[in-house]
């Protein structure tokens, strides 16, 4: 049933150059895995499995995570980091809170102790330098469901000269960051509008915009999944693991590698 509703896993590799990187880490790899909505029905255990292999078999210098662990009861989150414990990487594990992540009042708490019990760093709010101090990584709270987002109580201490990633879990987060230098926002949120028609887009997006749908997913749907330039800064959207019914069409689930240029 899995495989009928999401296709094949698709491992998207993309290089992207950051203005000032350190020469010692141009070819630096990161893995990115988003909305994985582990609770036993919208994530296959092969599927799971096959992400986890693909990015250790990229040998990355980082891991990355944007959010969405769990759908809506936490408790799930066990289960998931049981298996993430598999995941390989040289300078640790790095995550981010989606909305899904914040549903119940436990919700935070429960999934970040889990993270945290395997040793993945989970960051809200907060500025590290895992690959050293020529490269900022920024975490921030979920957009939509944090009342209190204020990049710029990270953002702006970190010197102007210091390119910088930020993980934020829903793309919309975008436009407010046009504010201050982002040479690469990492997000998820989206699953790549899981039905997408070809010439015509994400079902999702013409469905909010005939308030069709009982909810918004998004607002600028045109960043939707991939690589985006949103003025001076450069936005990934990745299309996610986890499904929600109908399935997905044209919309394969994904794995990022990116390499630092």
């Amino acid at each position: 049933m899995h495989k009928l509703l999401t296709g094949p896993l698709s491992v998207e590799a993309v290089t992207i150059p950051i203005r000032g990187l350190p020469e010692s880490l141009r070819g630096a790899k990161l893995v990115q895995l988003s909305d994985f909505h582990f609770d036993g029905l919208r994530l296959s255990e092969d599927l799971l499995q096959q992400a986890i292999e693909e990015t250790n078999q990229a040998e990355p210098d980082l891991i990355v995570l944007t959010g969405d662990y769990v759908t809506t009861d936490p408790r799930p989150i066990h289960g998931l980091v049981h298996r993430l414990k598999a995941l390989q990487s040289r300078a640790g594990i790095y995550a981010v809170l989606g909305n899904h992540d914040l549903y119940f009042w436990n919700s935070k708490a429960t999934i970040s102790e889990a993270l945290r019990s395997i040793g993945i760093h989970v960051m809200w709010r907060e500025t590290v330098y895992p690959l050293g101090p020529g490269l900022a990584l920024v975490g921030l709270p979920d957009f939509r469901r944090c009342r209190s987002f204020k990049p710029g109580l990270v953002l702006d201490p970190i010197p102007p000269e210091t390119p910088r990633i930020v993980l934020s879990h829903n793309p919309d987060s975008a436009e407010v960051l046009r504010q201050w230098r982002v040479d690469l926002q990492l997000s998820g949120h989206t699953h790549g509008g899981q039905v997408v028609l070809p010439g015509i887009g994400p079902l999702q997006a013409w469905l909010e915009r005939w308030q069709l749908s009982r909810y918004r997913v998004l607002y600028h749907w045109e960043w939707s999944q991939g690589l985006h330039q949103v003025g001076a800064n450069r936005l990934y959207v990745n299309r996610g693991l986890g499904t929600y019914l109908p399935g997905r069409l044209f919309c394969p689930p994904e794995v990022t590698v990116i390499t630092l240029a």
